[in-house]
């Protein structure tokens, strides 16, 4: 294992939006790291990888880059249905991994990866739950373990993409599994922690209200659920991709004591606009304006987890019940019935 004076070398795999942020980030933003390695099947992202990144080797098969025997680790930021092959190729491989959420599409696919793990205990693995890492969500973790709302009984939480991005959204269709997997996964996640419990059962509605692509999929361009917990707290979950303001994550957790809320007026920043159509504040368009910041944080936690040679907070099994939760809310809403968690 190497010590914190060695630069750690991590390889990139998915060079969309997000998988080239975390590219930049490892690059730029991370000291003691170095981008050893990119990968993509897609010829452009190729091409600007070696634009970006002139003296990094970047490869077209995940195969070839674990043949580099310098390689520490891997960020996976590739589609969802290769996400438990490629973490458990490089566990093989000897590397610690960050993935993208989710684990994986499929339960037996995630399971395999909780199961599969323990063999690797000096590996780090970690799911890429970012708002557990954005700074108003710690605050509200321990506002909330500090018992000042008194008992939590409801977690809200609303998650809508800009109209303006519903290309991306229709494009991605095929490999997203749905709205509840590809959005509503950050929501239940963040239930979850800051509930401190797992729900017991789940029931879900929405529709193709403004774009019947969707159905194609069994699926909704807005869908909500409700969850009951274990603890016998309640959730409220709702996923959308048409809001005409922009890009907004809100959140918000009532306590019999008092309630939390993040988000609640989406904003880009602190400015206010005071002109001929009165008094405004622009939004956010896009997840990486909003949690910019998270994102860096998550793969710093990352690189301190491998120094200190300590498990991630965000474990695989965090990954597998979210995905479980994901699944059951798609089945609720494709059969419009209560399912049992």
């Amino acid at each position: 294992m190497k010590s914190a004076s060695i630069p750690l070398r991590i390889g990139t795999v998915g060079l969309g939006r997000l998988g080239r942020f975390h590219a930049e980030t490892i690059a730029h933003r991370l000291p003691g790291v170095t981008l050893a390695g990119v990968c993509s099947v897609t010829p452009s992202d190729i091409d600007w990888a070696k634009a970006a990144f002139p003296e990094v080797p970047s490869y077209c098969q995940f195969d070839r880059m674990l043949e580099d025997p310098t390689l520490d680790a891997v960020v996976l930021s590739s589609p969802s249905a290769l996400h438990c092959p490629q973490i458990l190729q490089a566990l093989e491989a000897g590397l610690h991994v960050f993935s993208e959420k989710p684990l994986g599409i499929g339960i037996a696919e995630c399971q395999k990866v909780v199961a599969e793990e323990p063999r690797f205990p000096s590996q780090v693995v970690m799911i890429g739950f970012m708002r557990r890492y954005d700074p108003s969500y710690i605050d509200v973790k321990a506002r909330i373990d500090a018992g000042e709302i008194g008992r939590p009984i409801l977690f809200r939480g609303y998650s809508v993409d800009p109209a303006s991005a519903i290309e991306g959204a229709l494009a991605y269709l095929p490999h997203s599994a749905g709205q509840f997997l590809d959005m509503a996964v950050h929501d239940i996640d963040l239930a979850r922690w800051l509930l401190g419990s797992e729900p017991r059962m789940v029931t879900a509605a929405g529709g193709c209200y403004a774009h019947p692509e969707f159905a194609e999929y069994e699926d909704g361009d807005n869908v909500a659920a409700f969850l009951q917990f274990e603890n016998d707290a309640m959730g409220f979950l709702f996923a959308g991709r048409t809001a005409a303001h922009g890009y907004q994550v809100e959140t918000e957790i009532i306590g019999t004591k008092g309630s939390l809320r993040v988000g609640a007026i989406p904003q880009q920043n602190l400015v206010e606009i005071l002109d001929g159509h009165g008094v405004r504040r622009l939004c956010s368009q896009n997840f990486l304006e909003r949690f910019e910041q998270a994102y860096v944080s998550e793969l710093r936690a990352f690189v301190q987890c491998i120094h200190e040679k300590r498990p991630s907070e965000v474990t695989a099994h965090d990954g597998l019940r979210a995905t479980e939760i994901a699944l059951a809310a798609h089945q609720s809403f494709r059969e419009g019935r209560m399912i049992s968690l």
